[in-house]
């Protein structure tokens, strides 16, 4: 998911959703915004993996609450990897980075947001997703579900 920019409404729903699927991870790429984001993603009680947007201002507070106050929030800086299995993600906010990080090879599958708009494609034998905005306000409020062993994207609708 991307871009929840304090939309707690939207998140709520995301995560509801998350819990009842049984997903192992979060991957957030990037504007939280408000550090209160981190507590709400934290309550899903599974891994969440993010990095940095360029709305996310206080990227110190942000951090610090990660590591203080918080049990499953793993903030990464610009960009992330994370292997699920032998399922391998790299994930940034900005696209220029994944595009770098795909036409690197070492991924299955990855990761931006900061357009708001959802994309699927791909690069040489690299999946590129953009899972559009849980926010909601640049178009449908919503986000994906991957499944690594299959690498089916299920688009989700928060509507």
């Amino acid at each position: 998911m991307s871009d929840t920019h304090d939309h707690i409404w939207n998140a709520r729903k995301a995560l509801g959703f998350v819990r009842e699927r049984g997903a192992e991870a979060i991957i957030h790429c990037g504007d939280f915004v408000a550090p209160f984001m981190l507590k709400e993603l934290d309550q899903a009680r599974i891994p969440v993996h993010g990095v940095f947007g360029n709305n996310d201002g206080d990227q110190y507070l942000l951090t610090k609450m990660s590591l203080t106050e918080s049990s499953n929030i793993n903030l990464h800086g610009l960009m992330g990897e994370l292997e699920l299995g032998d399922f391998r993600v790299g994930f940034t906010h900005y696209r220029a980075v994944a595009d770098g990080l795909a036409a690197s090879g070492r991924f299955d599958l990855v990761c931006f947001g900061h357009s708001h708009e959802a994309f699927l494609g791909k690069t040489g034998k690299t999946d590129l997703l953009n899972p559009g905005e849980v926010m909601g306000k640049d178009g449908f409020p919503g986000f994906y579900v991957v499944d690594t062993a299959t690498r089916e994207y299920e688009p989700i609708s928060l509507l």
